[in-house]
């Protein structure tokens, strides 16, 4: 038997949304002689996930340990890729995506949902913003979904994630807004109305179009304080990864 890691994200046209994922992943210390690739779903010649199977592959590795670098298990991106790595019989919802060619034993593991790590980033990322921590509402942004199922997911996932970075920051209030179905705007209105100073932190693995865009766009007009910091680049990052790639690794130790 010879593991391998496939941390599988995204992607993006964006060369330094790319780079800004291999730096966290160049940071890994999982010990010499275990083979990780960072592969893309989509948008980046040469690194797709087939090409990250292959060369897992081609290196002599027998068993994947896949490691969805999503920001939730609400993505239907994390569902299908799942079915098309063979690690699932069926995906819950219609996909274009074609099964991929893998010979090597696939294990599937967890997106990032409400892990501990992630609220410190966020907190880590936002708190050069509070002022008055009793008066403020702290409110995570994710893009969400239309989907039955995957939406509550969704709303499980980042609704935790915000009571945990309360915590940790002290502030009076914390609560999410999803841009699918979009209720961003009306959470911030509702806590301004509560009297709240407003704090939005979007909930995205690197900046593009959706934090520098889309959540502006919905709050325009509105006093809220934002600033735009997704979790890359973080050193807790590489941690968070290192942390599932060991409980995997064990876990096939044990098998």
């Amino acid at each position: 038997m010879k593991p391998g890691i496939l941390i599988i994200s995204h992607g993006s046209r964006d060369k330094t949304w790319v780079s800004m994922v291999d730096e966290a992943v160049s940071h890994l210390t999982l010990g010499e002689g275990l083979k990780v690739e960072a592969s893309f779903l989509e948008l980046v010649e040469g690194r797709l996930i087939q090409d990250g199977i292959d060369r897992l592959e081609d290196a002599g590795v027998t068993d994947i340990m896949v490691i969805p670098l999503f920001v939730s298990s609400g993505s239907t991106h994390v569902d299908e890729i799942e079915y098309a790595l063979g690690a699932k019989a069926a995906p819950e919802k219609e996909t274009d995506l074609e099964p991929f060619t893998v010979k090597a034993k696939v294990h599937y593991g967890y997106p990032v949902d409400d892990d501990p790590d992630i609220a410190v980033m966020i907190w880590d990322k936002l708190r050069g913003l509070s002022k008055h921590p009793e008066r403020e509402a702290i409110l995570l942004v994710g893009h969400g979904s239309r989907h039955e199922g995957f939406r509550q997911r969704w709303q499980q996932g980042i609704s935790s994630l915000a009571e945990r970075v309360r915590q940790i920051s002290g502030a009076a209030a914390a609560d999410y807004g999803l841009l699918n179905p979009d209720s961003v705007r009306s959470k911030v209105e509702y806590w301004r109305e509560q009297g709240h100073e407003v704090l939005v932190a979007p909930l995205f693995l690197s900046e593009g179009y959706f934090t520098k865009v889309v959540i502006p766009g919905r709050l325009q007009g509105l006093e809220y304080a934002y600033s735009g910091q997704t979790l890359l680049p973080h050193p807790l990052l590489p941690h968070w990864i290192e942390r599932q790639a060991k409980i995997m690794l064990e876990q096939l130790g044990e098998r």
